[in-house]
Protein backbone atom coordinates (compact mmCIF):
# COMPACT_ATOMS: atom_id res chain seq x y z
CA UNK A 1 0.00 0.00 0.00
CA UNK A 2 2.64 2.55 0.94
CA UNK A 3 4.83 1.52 -1.61
CA UNK A 4 4.69 5.23 -4.14
CA UNK A 5 5.01 7.05 -0.53
CA UNK A 6 8.20 4.89 0.64
CA UNK A 7 9.63 5.50 -2.54
CA UNK A 8 9.38 9.61 -2.89
CA UNK A 9 10.34 9.73 1.19
CA UNK A 10 13.04 7.54 0.15
CA UNK A 11 14.48 10.10 -2.37
CA UNK A 12 13.99 12.82 -0.17
CA UNK A 13 16.12 10.96 2.67
CA UNK A 14 18.67 10.36 -0.15
CA UNK A 15 19.14 13.89 -0.79
CA UNK A 16 19.72 15.11 3.05
CA UNK A 17 21.90 12.20 3.51
CA UNK A 18 24.16 13.72 0.71
CA UNK A 19 24.42 16.88 2.18
CA UNK A 20 27.74 16.94 4.69
CA UNK A 21 25.72 19.74 6.60
CA UNK A 22 22.37 20.57 6.88
CA UNK A 23 20.84 24.26 7.10
CA UNK A 24 17.64 25.86 7.06
CA UNK A 25 17.23 26.25 3.24
CA UNK A 26 18.29 22.23 3.18
CA UNK A 27 15.35 21.38 5.40
CA UNK A 28 12.59 23.65 3.97
CA UNK A 29 13.69 22.12 0.32
CA UNK A 30 13.35 18.75 1.93
CA UNK A 31 10.39 18.74 3.84
CA UNK A 32 8.29 20.54 0.94
CA UNK A 33 8.87 17.18 -0.93
CA UNK A 34 8.24 15.34 2.13
CA UNK A 35 4.79 17.33 2.11
CA UNK A 36 4.15 16.48 -1.79
CA UNK A 37 4.83 12.79 -0.87
CA UNK A 38 1.97 13.00 1.72
CA UNK A 39 -0.41 15.19 -0.23
CA UNK A 40 0.46 12.48 -2.98
CA UNK A 41 -0.79 9.92 -0.66
CA UNK A 42 -4.39 11.30 -0.06
CA UNK A 43 -2.99 12.31 3.14
CA UNK A 44 -5.55 14.65 4.30
CA UNK A 45 -4.39 18.52 3.83
CA UNK A 46 -4.54 19.79 7.48
CA UNK A 47 -3.06 16.71 8.74
CA UNK A 48 -0.11 17.42 6.32
CA UNK A 49 0.20 20.98 7.48
CA UNK A 50 0.12 19.85 10.95
CA UNK A 51 2.85 17.01 10.44
CA UNK A 52 5.62 18.71 8.74
CA UNK A 53 5.43 21.84 10.97
CA UNK A 54 6.20 19.63 13.62
CA UNK A 55 8.91 18.04 11.79
CA UNK A 56 10.18 21.60 10.87
CA UNK A 57 10.65 22.92 14.58
CA UNK A 58 12.49 19.52 15.83
CA UNK A 59 14.38 19.98 12.56
CA UNK A 60 15.74 23.57 12.80
CA UNK A 61 16.78 22.57 16.43
CA UNK A 62 20.22 22.94 17.07
CA UNK A 63 21.01 19.31 18.11
CA UNK A 64 19.90 18.85 14.59
CA UNK A 65 22.33 21.27 12.45
CA UNK A 66 24.79 20.91 15.43
CA UNK A 67 25.22 17.08 15.00
CA UNK A 68 28.12 15.08 12.54
CA UNK A 69 24.80 13.00 11.21
CA UNK A 70 21.78 15.59 10.59
CA UNK A 71 20.43 13.59 7.75
CA UNK A 72 20.06 10.73 9.50
CA UNK A 73 18.31 13.04 12.80
CA UNK A 74 15.70 14.23 10.01
CA UNK A 75 14.66 10.94 9.32
CA UNK A 76 14.98 10.37 13.25
CA UNK A 77 12.63 12.93 13.66
CA UNK A 78 10.36 12.10 10.79
CA UNK A 79 10.00 8.32 12.01
CA UNK A 80 9.17 9.96 15.55
CA UNK A 81 6.54 11.75 14.14
CA UNK A 82 5.07 9.49 11.84
CA UNK A 83 4.28 6.94 14.42
CA UNK A 84 2.33 9.80 17.15
CA UNK A 85 0.58 10.68 13.26
CA UNK A 86 -0.96 6.68 13.18
CA UNK A 87 -1.83 6.60 16.75
CA UNK A 88 1.29 6.24 18.89
CA UNK A 89 1.01 3.05 20.18
CA UNK A 90 -1.21 0.30 19.79
CA UNK A 91 -4.53 0.60 21.26
CA UNK A 92 -5.66 -3.46 22.06
CA UNK A 93 -9.37 -3.78 22.36
CA UNK A 94 -11.32 -2.95 25.75
CA UNK A 95 -12.44 -6.65 26.81
CA UNK A 96 -12.41 -6.00 30.95
CA UNK A 97 -15.37 -6.53 33.75
CA UNK A 98 -18.08 -9.77 33.00
CA UNK A 99 -18.33 -11.88 30.51
CA UNK A 100 -19.76 -11.96 27.30
CA UNK A 101 -18.16 -9.00 25.99
CA UNK A 102 -20.22 -7.34 22.89
CA UNK A 103 -18.22 -6.13 19.64
CA UNK A 104 -20.59 -4.23 17.08
CA UNK A 105 -19.09 -3.96 13.36
CA UNK A 106 -20.54 -0.70 11.45
CA UNK A 107 -19.67 0.86 8.65
CA UNK A 108 -20.78 1.47 4.75
CA UNK A 109 -21.85 -1.36 2.68
CA UNK A 110 -19.20 -3.30 0.80
CA UNK A 111 -16.63 -2.21 3.35
CA UNK A 112 -15.78 -5.84 4.29
CA UNK A 113 -18.03 -5.73 7.49
CA UNK A 114 -18.99 -9.16 7.75
CA UNK A 115 -15.48 -10.67 6.42
CA UNK A 116 -13.93 -9.05 8.93
CA UNK A 117 -16.08 -9.97 11.56
CA UNK A 118 -15.26 -13.30 10.87
CA UNK A 119 -11.53 -12.68 10.71
CA UNK A 120 -11.94 -10.55 13.92
CA UNK A 121 -13.55 -14.40 15.73
CA UNK A 122 -10.42 -16.22 14.47
CA UNK A 123 -8.10 -13.98 15.98
CA UNK A 124 -10.37 -13.75 19.39
CA UNK A 125 -9.92 -17.85 19.27
CA UNK A 126 -6.92 -17.54 19.10
CA UNK A 127 -6.15 -15.07 22.20
CA UNK A 128 -8.09 -18.33 23.96
CA UNK A 129 -11.78 -16.16 23.88
CA UNK A 130 -15.14 -18.49 22.84
CA UNK A 131 -16.57 -16.01 19.99
CA UNK A 132 -20.23 -16.11 18.85
CA UNK A 133 -21.11 -14.59 15.39
CA UNK A 134 -24.50 -12.38 14.82
CA UNK A 135 -25.75 -12.08 11.33
CA UNK A 136 -27.84 -8.87 12.29
CA UNK A 137 -27.70 -7.19 8.48
CA UNK A 138 -31.09 -8.48 7.29
CA UNK A 139 -31.10 -6.13 4.03
CA UNK A 140 -28.50 -6.99 1.75
CA UNK A 141 -28.88 -10.18 -0.03
CA UNK A 142 -27.56 -13.47 1.38
CA UNK A 143 -25.31 -11.46 4.30
CA UNK A 144 -26.64 -13.89 7.03
CA UNK A 145 -25.81 -16.74 4.47
CA UNK A 146 -22.39 -15.77 4.05
CA UNK A 147 -21.65 -15.06 7.94
CA UNK A 148 -23.30 -18.43 8.53
CA UNK A 149 -21.08 -20.09 6.33
CA UNK A 150 -17.94 -18.49 7.58
CA UNK A 151 -18.72 -19.51 11.31
CA UNK A 152 -19.08 -22.96 9.78
CA UNK A 153 -15.38 -22.64 8.21
CA UNK A 154 -13.97 -21.59 11.64
CA UNK A 155 -16.24 -23.67 13.79
CA UNK A 156 -17.30 -20.86 15.46
CA UNK A 157 -21.24 -20.91 16.65
CA UNK A 158 -23.69 -18.00 14.66
CA UNK A 159 -26.72 -17.39 15.68
CA UNK A 160 -29.39 -18.50 13.44
CA UNK A 161 -31.24 -15.25 12.38
CA UNK A 162 -33.67 -14.63 9.35
CA UNK A 163 -34.65 -11.59 7.22
CA UNK A 164 -38.00 -11.52 8.49
CA UNK A 165 -36.21 -10.78 11.97
CA UNK A 166 -35.88 -7.25 13.42
CA UNK A 167 -31.97 -6.32 13.91
CA UNK A 168 -32.47 -5.11 17.72
CA UNK A 169 -34.57 -7.88 18.43
CA UNK A 170 -31.88 -10.34 16.78
CA UNK A 171 -29.37 -8.37 19.44
CA UNK A 172 -30.96 -9.07 22.06
CA UNK A 173 -31.95 -13.41 21.79
CA UNK A 174 -28.36 -13.41 20.84
CA UNK A 175 -26.83 -11.76 23.60
CA UNK A 176 -28.85 -14.38 25.87
CA UNK A 177 -28.46 -17.58 23.56
CA UNK A 178 -24.26 -16.54 23.78
CA UNK A 179 -24.68 -16.79 27.40
CA UNK A 180 -26.15 -20.08 27.31
CA UNK A 181 -23.59 -21.52 25.18
CA UNK A 182 -20.56 -19.82 27.79
CA UNK A 183 -19.32 -17.77 24.72
CA UNK A 184 -17.05 -15.19 25.90
CA UNK A 185 -17.11 -12.23 23.02
CA UNK A 186 -20.30 -12.17 21.01
CA UNK A 187 -19.92 -10.24 17.28
CA UNK A 188 -22.26 -7.99 15.71
CA UNK A 189 -22.28 -7.86 11.54
CA UNK A 190 -24.54 -4.90 11.10
CA UNK A 191 -25.65 -3.60 8.31
CA UNK A 192 -24.57 -0.92 5.77
CA UNK A 193 -25.92 1.02 3.36
CA UNK A 194 -23.97 2.81 0.27
CA UNK A 195 -24.74 6.12 1.79
CA UNK A 196 -25.38 7.60 5.37
CA UNK A 197 -28.80 7.77 6.03
CA UNK A 198 -31.27 8.39 9.00
CA UNK A 199 -33.08 4.86 9.01
CA UNK A 200 -29.14 3.29 9.05
CA UNK A 201 -28.32 5.59 11.81
CA UNK A 202 -31.34 5.04 13.96
CA UNK A 203 -31.09 1.48 13.57
CA UNK A 204 -27.62 1.25 14.74
CA UNK A 205 -28.07 3.53 17.60
CA UNK A 206 -30.69 0.94 18.91
CA UNK A 207 -28.43 -1.79 18.58
CA UNK A 208 -25.97 0.21 20.88
CA UNK A 209 -28.39 0.95 23.60
CA UNK A 210 -29.92 -2.53 23.41
CA UNK A 211 -26.53 -3.76 23.39
CA UNK A 212 -24.19 -1.58 25.21
CA UNK A 213 -21.17 -2.93 23.69
CA UNK A 214 -17.70 -2.22 24.94
CA UNK A 215 -16.25 -2.18 21.29
CA UNK A 216 -17.96 -0.20 18.47
CA UNK A 217 -15.38 -0.60 15.36
CA UNK A 218 -15.92 0.90 12.06
CA UNK A 219 -14.86 -1.39 8.97
CA UNK A 220 -13.69 1.24 6.27
CA UNK A 221 -12.15 0.11 2.82
CA UNK A 222 -8.50 1.55 2.80
CA UNK A 223 -9.48 2.05 -1.27
CA UNK A 224 -11.70 4.57 -0.84
CA UNK A 225 -9.04 7.45 0.73
CA UNK A 226 -10.38 10.04 1.95
CA UNK A 227 -14.17 9.44 1.75
CA UNK A 228 -13.14 6.53 4.01
CA UNK A 229 -12.15 9.47 6.77
CA UNK A 230 -15.03 11.50 5.97
CA UNK A 231 -17.88 8.69 7.03
CA UNK A 232 -15.55 7.59 9.76
CA UNK A 233 -15.70 11.28 11.37
CA UNK A 234 -19.95 10.99 10.68
CA UNK A 235 -20.14 7.70 12.21
CA UNK A 236 -18.28 8.98 15.04
CA UNK A 237 -20.76 11.96 15.72
CA UNK A 238 -23.45 9.34 15.97
CA UNK A 239 -21.85 6.48 17.59
CA UNK A 240 -18.82 7.49 19.06
CA UNK A 241 -17.19 4.75 17.80
CA UNK A 242 -13.94 3.36 19.77
CA UNK A 243 -11.45 2.05 17.01
CA UNK A 244 -11.20 1.68 13.17
CA UNK A 245 -10.63 -1.92 11.38
CA UNK A 246 -8.97 -0.61 7.94
CA UNK A 247 -9.68 -3.21 5.23
CA UNK A 248 -7.91 -3.95 1.30
CA UNK A 249 -4.55 -2.90 2.72
CA UNK A 250 -2.85 -5.47 0.71
CA UNK A 251 -4.40 -3.50 -2.15
CA UNK A 252 -2.64 -0.35 -4.46
CA UNK A 253 -4.55 2.35 -2.32
CA UNK A 254 -2.22 5.08 -1.50
CA UNK A 255 -2.29 4.79 2.15
CA UNK A 256 -3.90 8.38 2.91
CA UNK A 257 -6.68 6.65 5.21
CA UNK A 258 -4.26 5.04 7.72
CA UNK A 259 -2.24 8.23 7.69
CA UNK A 260 -5.54 10.50 8.64
CA UNK A 261 -7.97 8.71 10.23
CA UNK A 262 -6.78 8.79 14.10
CA UNK A 263 -5.88 12.62 13.63
CA UNK A 264 -9.46 13.31 12.12
CA UNK A 265 -11.61 11.21 14.00
CA UNK A 266 -9.25 11.15 17.27
CA UNK A 267 -10.39 7.41 17.28
CA UNK A 268 -7.26 4.72 16.54
CA UNK A 269 -6.51 2.15 13.61
CA UNK A 270 -6.97 -1.12 15.55
CA UNK A 271 -6.38 -3.60 13.00
CA UNK A 272 -5.81 -3.85 9.32
CA UNK A 273 -7.23 -6.77 7.12
CA UNK A 274 -4.46 -7.89 4.49
CA UNK A 275 -5.95 -10.28 2.57
CA UNK A 276 -8.89 -12.14 1.59
CA UNK A 277 -8.33 -15.14 3.87
CA UNK A 278 -9.27 -15.67 7.28
CA UNK A 279 -6.12 -15.45 8.83
CA UNK A 280 -5.03 -12.22 7.12
CA UNK A 281 -6.10 -9.91 9.74
CA UNK A 282 -3.00 -8.03 11.75
CA UNK A 283 -3.29 -5.79 14.74
CA UNK A 284 -2.32 -2.08 14.03
CA UNK A 285 0.93 -1.44 15.43
CA UNK A 286 2.02 2.48 14.24
CA UNK A 287 5.60 1.79 14.86
CA UNK A 288 5.62 -0.92 12.78
CA UNK A 289 3.93 0.92 10.27
CA UNK A 290 5.90 3.75 10.07
CA UNK A 291 9.24 1.68 9.78
CA UNK A 292 7.67 -0.04 6.91
CA UNK A 293 6.66 3.53 5.21
CA UNK A 294 10.42 4.35 5.48
CA UNK A 295 12.12 0.95 4.20
CA UNK A 296 13.29 -0.21 7.83
CA UNK A 297 11.02 -3.86 7.62
CA UNK A 298 8.76 -4.78 10.37
CA UNK A 299 11.10 -8.01 11.71
CA UNK A 300 8.49 -8.06 14.66
CA UNK A 301 5.45 -9.32 12.50
CA UNK A 302 7.48 -11.32 11.03
CA UNK A 303 8.17 -13.48 13.99
CA UNK A 304 4.70 -12.99 15.08
CA UNK A 305 3.26 -14.60 11.66
CA UNK A 306 6.30 -17.33 11.92
CA UNK A 307 4.71 -17.85 15.21
CA UNK A 308 1.63 -18.44 14.84
CA UNK A 309 2.11 -20.78 11.41
CA UNK A 310 5.09 -22.96 13.36
CA UNK A 311 4.60 -25.75 15.97
CA UNK A 312 7.29 -25.30 18.66
CA UNK A 313 7.58 -29.22 18.65
CA UNK A 314 7.14 -29.86 14.97
CA UNK A 315 9.85 -27.41 14.61
CA UNK A 316 11.65 -29.25 17.26
CA UNK A 317 11.24 -32.28 15.91
CA UNK A 318 12.24 -31.03 12.66
CA UNK A 319 15.47 -29.62 14.16
CA UNK A 320 16.39 -33.07 15.21
CA UNK A 321 15.93 -34.28 11.13
CA UNK A 322 18.48 -31.56 10.34
CA UNK A 323 21.06 -32.69 12.45
CA UNK A 324 20.42 -36.41 11.87
CA UNK A 325 20.44 -35.46 8.11
CA UNK A 326 17.15 -37.42 8.02
CA UNK A 327 15.21 -34.66 6.07
CA UNK A 328 12.84 -35.70 3.15
CA UNK A 329 10.79 -34.46 0.83
CA UNK A 330 8.01 -35.03 3.00
CA UNK A 331 9.40 -32.50 5.50
CA UNK A 332 10.37 -30.26 2.72
CA UNK A 333 6.99 -29.71 1.30
CA UNK A 334 5.62 -29.00 4.52
CA UNK A 335 7.87 -25.82 5.35
CA UNK A 336 7.01 -24.78 2.07
CA UNK A 337 3.47 -24.68 2.70
CA UNK A 338 4.31 -22.67 6.22
CA UNK A 339 6.09 -20.33 4.35
CA UNK A 340 3.10 -20.11 1.97
CA UNK A 341 1.23 -19.28 5.37
CA UNK A 342 3.03 -16.63 6.05
CA UNK A 343 2.44 -14.72 2.29
CA UNK A 344 4.09 -14.00 -0.94
CA UNK A 345 7.40 -14.14 -1.22
CA UNK A 346 7.85 -10.39 -2.42
CA UNK A 347 5.45 -9.37 1.29
CA UNK A 348 7.63 -11.14 3.11
CA UNK A 349 10.90 -9.72 1.96
CA UNK A 350 9.70 -6.16 2.49
CA UNK A 351 9.35 -7.01 6.54
CA UNK A 352 13.24 -7.80 6.17
CA UNK A 353 15.56 -4.79 6.73
CA UNK A 354 17.13 -3.52 3.95
CA UNK A 355 15.40 -5.86 1.84
CA UNK A 356 13.07 -3.72 0.30
CA UNK A 357 15.44 -1.96 -1.64
CA UNK A 358 17.12 -5.19 -2.71
CA UNK A 359 13.96 -6.45 -4.17
CA UNK A 360 13.73 -3.10 -6.15
CA UNK A 361 17.10 -3.46 -7.68
CA UNK A 362 15.94 -6.70 -9.24
CA UNK A 363 12.65 -5.95 -10.80
CA UNK A 364 13.38 -8.10 -14.05
CA UNK A 365 14.12 -11.20 -11.45
CA UNK A 366 10.94 -12.61 -10.79
CA UNK A 367 10.13 -14.43 -7.65
CA UNK A 368 9.88 -18.07 -7.76
CA UNK A 369 6.34 -18.08 -6.69
CA UNK A 370 5.06 -20.66 -9.61
CA UNK A 371 8.49 -22.44 -9.33
CA UNK A 372 7.43 -23.24 -5.85
CA UNK A 373 4.38 -24.29 -6.81
CA UNK A 374 5.64 -26.95 -9.56
CA UNK A 375 7.98 -28.43 -6.46
CA UNK A 376 5.08 -28.62 -4.54
CA UNK A 377 2.87 -30.48 -7.26
CA UNK A 378 6.25 -33.01 -7.86
CA UNK A 379 5.95 -33.86 -4.94
CA UNK A 380 2.13 -34.19 -3.92
CA UNK A 381 2.16 -36.74 -7.06
CA UNK A 382 4.62 -38.76 -5.08
CA UNK A 383 3.29 -41.50 -2.55
CA UNK A 384 4.57 -41.40 0.51
CA UNK A 385 7.25 -44.31 0.06
CA UNK A 386 8.75 -42.05 -2.41
CA UNK A 387 8.91 -38.75 -0.69
CA UNK A 388 10.18 -40.40 2.50
CA UNK A 389 12.98 -42.58 0.09
CA UNK A 390 13.29 -40.37 -3.59
CA UNK A 391 15.83 -43.82 -4.45
CA UNK A 392 13.23 -45.72 -4.92
CA UNK A 393 11.85 -43.07 -7.94
CA UNK A 394 12.72 -45.14 -11.24
CA UNK A 395 11.57 -44.17 -15.05
CA UNK A 396 8.15 -45.31 -15.12
CA UNK A 397 7.77 -43.51 -11.34
CA UNK A 398 8.86 -40.41 -12.65
CA UNK A 399 6.49 -40.19 -15.80
CA UNK A 400 3.71 -40.90 -13.65
CA UNK A 401 4.93 -38.31 -11.44
CA UNK A 402 5.30 -35.59 -14.25
CA UNK A 403 2.00 -36.55 -15.94
CA UNK A 404 0.04 -36.24 -12.93
CA UNK A 405 1.85 -32.81 -11.68
CA UNK A 406 1.82 -31.23 -15.39
CA UNK A 407 5.82 -31.27 -15.90
CA UNK A 408 8.04 -33.16 -17.68
CA UNK A 409 10.24 -35.96 -16.78
CA UNK A 410 13.67 -33.33 -16.79
CA UNK A 411 11.54 -31.47 -14.36
CA UNK A 412 11.05 -33.88 -12.08
CA UNK A 413 14.84 -35.17 -12.35
CA UNK A 414 16.39 -31.66 -11.80
CA UNK A 415 14.02 -31.86 -8.92
CA UNK A 416 15.26 -35.46 -7.60
CA UNK A 417 18.99 -34.06 -8.18
CA UNK A 418 18.77 -30.73 -6.62
CA UNK A 419 17.61 -32.52 -3.42
CA UNK A 420 20.22 -35.40 -3.64
CA UNK A 421 22.61 -32.64 -3.67
CA UNK A 422 21.10 -30.81 -0.50
CA UNK A 423 20.99 -34.18 1.39
CA UNK A 424 25.18 -34.59 0.70
CA UNK A 425 25.16 -31.18 2.12
CA UNK A 426 23.24 -31.91 4.98
CA UNK A 427 25.25 -35.03 5.97
CA UNK A 428 28.17 -32.65 5.18
CA UNK A 429 27.01 -30.13 8.04
CA UNK A 430 25.96 -33.05 10.56
CA UNK A 431 29.09 -34.18 10.79
CA UNK A 432 30.22 -30.82 11.37
CA UNK A 433 32.33 -29.94 8.46
CA UNK A 434 31.74 -27.54 6.01
CA UNK A 435 30.29 -28.51 2.23
CA UNK A 436 32.92 -27.53 -0.60
CA UNK A 437 31.24 -25.67 -3.27
CA UNK A 438 29.77 -28.06 -6.05
CA UNK A 439 31.04 -27.96 -9.53
CA UNK A 440 30.03 -24.91 -11.44
CA UNK A 441 30.89 -22.56 -8.59
CA UNK A 442 26.98 -22.19 -7.13
CA UNK A 443 25.45 -23.65 -4.04
CA UNK A 444 22.49 -26.10 -4.89
CA UNK A 445 19.30 -23.96 -4.52
CA UNK A 446 15.57 -25.09 -3.73
CA UNK A 447 14.65 -28.63 -5.11
CA UNK A 448 13.23 -27.98 -8.92
CA UNK A 449 14.35 -24.59 -8.99
CA UNK A 450 17.98 -24.54 -10.41
CA UNK A 451 20.89 -23.27 -8.23
CA UNK A 452 21.08 -19.65 -6.37
CA UNK A 453 23.84 -17.90 -7.04
CA UNK A 454 24.52 -15.27 -4.43
CA UNK A 455 21.40 -17.00 -2.28
CA UNK A 456 18.81 -15.20 -4.51
CA UNK A 457 15.63 -17.26 -5.48
CA UNK A 458 14.48 -17.23 -8.92
CA UNK A 459 17.46 -16.67 -10.86
CA UNK A 460 18.85 -18.77 -13.45
CA UNK A 461 21.15 -21.89 -12.35
CA UNK A 462 24.78 -21.21 -13.85
CA UNK A 463 25.19 -17.99 -14.30
CA UNK A 464 28.01 -16.75 -15.67
CA UNK A 465 31.07 -16.13 -13.43
CA UNK A 466 32.76 -13.84 -16.24
CA UNK A 467 33.96 -13.21 -19.43
CA UNK A 468 30.55 -14.86 -20.26
CA UNK A 469 31.23 -18.70 -18.68
CA UNK A 470 30.57 -20.57 -16.04
CA UNK A 471 33.00 -21.65 -13.19
CA UNK A 472 33.16 -24.95 -14.75
CA UNK A 473 33.91 -23.61 -18.42
CA UNK A 474 36.67 -22.10 -17.00
CA UNK A 475 37.63 -24.96 -15.91
CA UNK A 476 37.80 -26.81 -18.44
CA UNK A 477 39.50 -24.59 -21.03
CA UNK A 478 42.45 -23.98 -18.17
CA UNK A 479 42.63 -27.70 -18.29
CA UNK A 480 42.84 -27.33 -22.53
CA UNK A 481 44.99 -24.54 -22.76
CA UNK A 482 47.77 -26.59 -20.28
CA UNK A 483 47.45 -30.23 -22.19
CA UNK A 484 48.14 -27.70 -25.63
CA UNK A 485 51.32 -26.17 -23.52
CA UNK A 486 52.33 -29.49 -23.09
CA UNK A 487 52.22 -30.46 -26.53
CA UNK A 488 53.97 -27.36 -27.65
CA UNK A 489 56.73 -28.15 -25.79
CA UNK A 490 57.67 -31.59 -26.68
CA UNK A 491 57.48 -30.65 -30.62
Amino acid sequence: MFDSLSDRLESVFKKLRGHGRLDESNIQDGLREVRLALLEADVNFKVVKDFVEKVKARALGQDVLGSLTPGQQVIKIVHEELIELLGGENCALNLSGKPPYVIMMSGLQGSGKTTSAAKLALFLRRQKYAPYLVPADVYRPAAIDQLTKLGAELGVPVYPSTVDMNPVDICAAAMRDAELKGCSVILIDTAGRLHIDELLMQELVGIKEKCRPQEILFVADAMTGQDAVTVAEKFNEVLDITGVVLTKMDGDARGGAALSIKSITGKPLKFVGMGERLSELEVFHPDRIASRILGMGDVLTLIEKAQSTIDAKEAEALEKKFKKAEFDLEDFRTQMRRIKKLGSLEGIMKLIPGMGQIRKQLQDVQMPEKELGKVEAMISSMTMAERREPKIINPSRKQRIAKGSGVTVTEVNQLLKNFEQMQKMMKKMAGGKMPAMPQGGRMPGMPGMGGMPGGMPGMPAGLPSGGGRTAAEAAKLKEKRKKAKKQRRKK
